[in-house]
C-alpha cells in the first residue's frame, strides 16, 4: 500500500525517533522506497548598506552561510541515508530549500509519495501558537497521508471532564 514514503529530517533526535515506526511500516508494507527530506530555510539577515558604514553582513557572507547549511545538511542526510539497509527498500535523500511545511507538501505532491512519517513536539496552546508546528501544518496542507508521532516522553494530559 505505501511504495513511498517520505520522512522528514531536521537533525534533531526528535526528527530521528520516527524511524523504528518507518522500518515496522517498511516490513508491514514492503515499501519499495523511502525519502529523507530536510527542508532548509534560507538565512535572512541584514545586509550592510556601504554608505552607512561597515555593519551587518554583505550579500556574500549571507549566501556563504546558506551555502554552508545547506551542504551540511546534505552531508547529514546521505548519512542517514547510507545507514539504513532493508533488502528491497531503496533509501534516498532530497533536500529543499524554503519554508518547511509548504515544500514537504509540495515535494510530496509532486514526487508521488504515499505516507509521510514525521515527529511531532506534541506542544499545546501558546506554545504551539508561538513556535509553530511544522507537522501540524503539513497534515493541514497535504493530499498525502500523514503520520505523526509523538516525542518520546509525551505525557497525556488529564482530561478535564
Amino acid at each position: 500500500m505505501y511504495q513511498k514514503i517520505m520522512v522528514p529530517l531536521d537533525g534533531s533526535d526528535l526528527a530521528e525517533c520516527v524511524m523504528p515506526h518507518v522500518e515496522a511500516i517498511i516490513a508491514g508494507s514492503q515499501s519499495k522506497e523511502v525519502v529523507l527530506v530536510r527542508v532548509v530555510n534560507p538565512v535572512r539577515l541584514p545586509v550592510s548598506v556601504p554608505a552607512q558604514g561597515d555593519f551587518g553582513f554583505t550579500e556574500k557572507d549571507r549566501h556563504q552561510m546558506n551555502e554552508n547549511r545547506k551542504k551540511a545538511a546534505g552531508e547529514y542526510l546521505a548519512r542517514k541515508a547510507q545507514s539504513l539497509a532493508i533488502a528491497g527498500t531503496t533509501f534516498r535523500y532530497a533536500l529543499l530549500e524554503g519554508s518547511p511545511a509548504d515544500q514537504l507538501a509540495d515535494y510530496a505532491t509532486e514526487n508521488a509519495v504515499d505516507l509521510i512519517i514525521i515527529a511531532s513536539h506534541g506542544r499545546s496552546g501558546v506554545s504551539r501558537w508561538v513556535m509553530g508546528s511544522v507537522a501540524e501544518r503539513l497534515m493541514r496542507t497535504s493530499c498525502v497521508p500523514v503520520m505523526m508521532v509523538r516525542a518520546p516522553g509525551c505525557e497525556p494530559k488529564p482530561s478535564r471532564g
